[in-house]
């Protein structure tokens, strides 16, 4: 039986996943997810988790007819719980039907794509520091739809919306929204290797 842990999710991470651009984007989501834990009167620990492990069997199920379904049947062959695994399949409710009904599942689509446009942005300046990365900084990214063009701006619009109807009565706008994701994401600048390490490689 594996309990939802920070260090069981890293460590199922590590076994499926090599590529450093997609480890760093689900430690950005748990970056983020933990930050709202906090900020909601959640269990921060379990929400930061969850936002770890979300994309995990995307390296081996690089396509939405198999992500994450193959990837649920993974964490139940591991003991994963039925209630982690529902918030996982709850991402991509086109593909597996599963609709999201608690404020964590909100809270991941919310802080999934938009992670990957604030990475993007930040390692394209060159001190590849997220500290030096402004919010105008990333709202002239987001209207140049080339850059990081697999971010999709509606979605993100759109799951943001969702995510302040059910967490936040309306109240969260998207730049807010976004502000607070940078902020949590320079909060762990060391652990996303966006502290300025990557300039001198």
């Amino acid at each position: 039986m594996s309990v939802a842990t920070k260090e069981n999710a890293w460590d199922l991470v590590c076994e499926h996943v090599q590529d450093v651009g997609l480890r760093r984007h689900m430690l950005a989501v748990g970056t983020a997810m933990r930050w709202y834990a906090d900020q909601l009167g959640e269990d921060a620990d379990y929400w930061e988790t969850v936002g770890i492990i979300h994309d995990f069997d995307w390296e081996i199920h690089p396509d939405l007819d198999r992500h994450p379904i193959k990837g649920a049947d993974i964490l139940r062959d591991r003991g994963w719980d039925e209630d982690t695994i529902r918030t996982i399949l709850s991402h991509y409710t086109g593909g597996t039907g599963v609709e999201r009904e608690k404020p964590i599942d909100f809270a991941l689509l919310a802080c999934d794509e938009i992670t990957g446009l604030i990475i993007a942005t930040a390692l394209v300046r060159p001190s590849k520091n997220i500290g030096d990365v402004k919010l105008k900084s990333i709202r002239k990214k987001w209207k140049d739809r080339r850059f990081a063009a697999g971010v999709d701006r509606d979605h993100v619009e759109e799951v943001t919306a969702d995510f302040s109807r059910v967490c936040y009565d309306n109240g969260l706008e998207l730049w807010a929204h976004i502000g607070n994701v940078l902020t949590a994401m320079q909060g762990t600048a060391d652990v996303l290797d966006l502290d300025g390490r990557l300039a001198v490689e």
